[in-house]
């Protein structure tokens, strides 16, 4: 046991390397079958949320990959146009990855192959989402019930799809507390020849509440080959989550999902941890309005007007979430019939608190809560201060 403890350790500490400067984790290129992948955090697929405007500014903000939102391969291969207007291929030509669900291998592999002709530099097949609508279908979570099956989709895409193009799986800890066979059934898939695993530490019956089971995380890395990458995923609101989470599981990246919402600074202030760049300031108010703006101008660019509306309104809910005036802001766009009218109430929102923020500057006052990410940052510095080193063993 004393060697098998020793040899994980030594494992950890080759993934990790300690920075000398702020005494945080600092990543190495993350090698994902022939695909690298930089330091930071990876952003989640998430239905509804990660379309092209969001997975942009996360980009802008640092993210080392995004993935479009989880999309359904029979809708894919069928031509289904909502579906279909999901899959764009970032801008700039970054690198980006798309998610697909399904139970028929035919119809998995057609739909990975068509996300690899759009330019997915990996395709992940979802065997985590807890959805009803998805698990009633016996697709997402639900195949971790069948292991045999989930393994056939991973062979068939991996089959299907050019050498150079990795496939992926995202999976949870198990279906309930009865059935707990993430490791089992992440070492199946890799078998099958998955070149990277993700995992949320939850189980299906958990959906998005309860504890984040990092052991269970920690148990699928110790199980998996060196040189497959784990990423753990569920929870990670805070530079301490982050820190936590590669700690206690010795995973090879983290990915972030509802907390990003809004929230495009914390990608910015784990690039930094990990390469151990000067830690950001926190946004300040227009800095929050720049980005609200830009997200919103390729909302307007990007989504069709049947959602134009909603999409906009949402970015006000997102972006000011705890700052001065949020809720009644909340509360006015969402009695906005058009586009143009959410846009000025956000600017007039925005231009408010800029003016507000200089006066009280002015005065040395301050309620601005400086975000989630500003806050742990300051928290991890007060707590280890410049010089102490952290690692994972």
């Amino acid at each position: 046991m004393k060697m098998l403890r020793e040899a994980r350790r030594t494992t950890v500490l080759g993934r990790l390397r300690v920075s000398n400067r702020v005494g945080v984790l600092r990543s190495d290129l993350m090698r994902v079958g022939s695909v690298d992948i930089g330091p930071g955090a990876l952003l989640a697929p998430m239905e509804a949320v990660t379309d092209l405007p969001f997975r942009t500014i996360c980009e802008e903000h640092g993210a080392a990959l995004t993935y479009t939102e989880f999309l359904s391969a029979e809708a894919l291969i069928r031509g289904a146009e909502k579906v279909v207007g999901r899959m764009w291929p970032s801008l700039g030509g970054r690198r980006f990855a798309v998610q697909v669900f399904g139970r028929d291998p035919i119809v998995v592999a057609a739909a990975a192959v068509a996300a690899a002709e759009i330019g997915a530099c990996l395709v992940d097949i979802n065997m985590g989402c807890p959805a009803r609508k998805v698990t009633a279908g016996m697709c997402g979570s639900a195949l971790m019930r069948e292991p045999a099956l989930a393994a056939s989709l991973v062979r068939a895409v991996r089959a299907a799809l050019p050498s150079n193009i990795p496939v992926t799986i995202k999976q949870r800890i198990g279906w309930n507390d009865l059935s707990i066979n993430a490791a089992e059934f992440a070492l199946r898939m890799v078998e099958a020849g998955a070149a990277l695993v993700t995992v949320h530490g939850r189980t299906r019956d958990q959906g998005f509440s309860g504890p984040v089971r990092l052991a269970s995380i920690a148990a699928v890395r110790a199980a998996l080959p060196k040189e497959i990458p784990v990423v753990g995923n569920g929870d990670v609101k805070t530079i301490d989550d982050y820190l936590r989470m590669k700690r206690e599981t010795g995973c090879d990246a983290v990915m972030i999902g509802r907390a990003a919402r809004g929230n495009p600074w914390l990608f910015r202030a784990i690039l930094a941890l990990e390469t151990g760049a000067p830690l950001p300031a926190r946004p300040s108010i227009a800095e929050q309005w720049q980005v609200w703006r830009r997200h919103a101008d390729m909302v307007v660019q990007y989504t069709n007007d049947k959602m134009r509306l909603h999409e906009l309104r949402k970015t006000l809910a997102w972006y000011s979430r705890g700052l001065y005036g949020g809720a009644e802001l909340r509360h006015k766009a969402f009695q906005e019939n058009q586009p143009a009218a959410v846009l000025a109430l956000g600017e007039r929102f925005f231009a408010a608190l800029h003016a507000r923020e200089q006066s009280r500057a002015e005065t040395g006052e301050s309620d601005y809560p400086g975000g989630l990410a500003a806050r742990s940052l300051a928290r991890h510095l007060r707590r280890h201060g410049e010089g102490e080193k952290r690692c994972a063993d």
